[in-house]
């Protein structure tokens, strides 16, 4: 996922619905530029209209204040996640297979400089927007946490898992691919290299999982994605 910033424009006639108006989009993608290279309070709203190619006039009747600014930046950044967030599915096939194509999915997602990027931002202006941060944080755990419920479930129907709680069952592996490629860049400022490829650390999380919740009809010959 990159952030491109757009080409120069002529700004359009006024669409009779703020929402609908293009204008908009071009502040949108601006705004999150600036938000993103600059934090909250060193934003200002005058760069965004011009790198916007509309006026501050303009932008204030789209949104009223840089705090309403900021909240639809995030909003439609979160809508972005989303539609990517519901391409991770689990492909049919072996527990292994599944599991598999989720785990590198996700490891993907959670690796993505921009998701990464935004996690900071609005972790940093928590105090601030507390409540938009934990909406921003829980709608992408519950979002990607839904689709691997569902293949737990599935997976256990068929015997290839025993697993009575599949929430938890979910978060026990999400949890595996989190802390090493999200939580630990996190801390560390991406300051540290780490010592397993995103790829293996999905195929070890799949194994520590299927170690703890293989059940008596799991393949333990299924074949990887690469075979």
């Amino acid at each position: 996922m990159s952030l491109t910033r757009p080409a120069p424009r002529r700004a359009p006639a006024l669409h009779p619905n703020p929402v609908d108006d293009p204008r908009r989009r071009y502040v949108l993608v601006e705004a999150r530029r600036h938000f993103l290279a600059e934090g909250f309070a060193a934003t200002r709203v005058e760069p965004i209209a011009r790198d916007a190619g509309v006026s501050t006039a303009t932008l204030y009747t789209f949104f009223p204040s840089k705090a309403d600014l900021f909240q639809a930046v995030i909003d439609d950044t979160s809508d972005e996640f989303a539609r990517q967030m519901d391409e991770v599915r689990a492909v049919d096939g072996p527990a292994r297979c599944q599991l598999t194509r989720f785990c590198e999915a996700y490891v993907a997602f959670m690796a993505d400089p921009l998701v990464t990027s935004v996690f900071r931002l609005v972790m940093a202006e928590r105090t601030r927007f507390q409540a938009m941060a934990l909406h921003f944080y829980e709608r992408g755990k519950t979002r990607i946490g839904v689709t691997l419920v569902e293949a737990i479930t599935a997976l256990a129907a068929r015997g290839e898992l025993v697993c009575d709680k599949p929430s938890w069952a979910a978060g026990q592996l999400m949890g595996m691919l989190e802390h090493p490629v999200f939580f630990v860049p996190m801390v560390t400022g991406d300051t540290l290299d780490l010592r397993r490829s995103h790829r293996q650390i999905a195929a070890d999380a799949v194994e520590t999982f299927l170690a703890r919740y293989g059940g008596p009809n799991l393949d333990p010959a299924a074949p990887d994605l690469e075979s």
